[in-house]
């Protein structure tokens, strides 16, 4: 498995990836029928910003790319240490992406580790996360990590 660290995003970094994560996060919130199409990436980027009220410098986000012990910048994740539901010593997971021309490589299972241990370097003791079911590749990627499942949403189209 290659080495993978994490960095701060810089602020163009973060301008571009502020776009693609709300388009991303639409896309899902379509695909499993919770939000209509029109306004839905609005819907995120709004959403986004209530999480992100100071963007970048919002205190107690991390906002990282992952880069490979090549210098390659492999990913990008983001994790809030405080839960949104309050779950004590607990952080979240928001986001974390391998860019597609470096999957398949465990790349994904080493920058999930490198988030694991700046979580774990600032004082938080657990790390929790959604996954949307048809992601079957994330799910397997947690479920081999040692990620349980806590709670499951079920969904059935009548």
């Amino acid at each position: 498995m290659s080495e993978v660290t994490v960095r701060p995003m810089t602020p163009e970094e973060f301008d571009e990836w502020q776009t693609a994560i709300a388009e991303e996060f639409a896309a899902e919130q379509i695909a499993a029928g919770t939000w209509e199409t029109e306004g839905a990436v609005q819907r995120a980027l709004d959403a986004n910003a209530q999480l992100l009220p100071e963007g970048l410098s919002t205190p107690r986000m991390f906002i990282l790319r992952g880069v490979a012990d090549d210098g390659q910048t492999i990913g990008r994740a983001w994790v809030g240490l405080d839960h949104p539901r309050g779950a004590a010593n607990t952080a979240f997971l928001y986001d974390i992406e391998v860019v597609e021309e470096y999957r398949n490589r465990r790349l994904g299972r080493a920058l999930l580790a490198a988030v694991e241990s700046a979580v774990r370097e600032s004082g938080v003791d657990a790390l929790e996360l959604n996954v949307f079911g048809r992601n079957s590749t994330a799910v397997h990627l947690y479920e081999s990590t040692g990620y349980r499942v806590t709670t499951q949403q079920m969904r059935k189209e009548l």
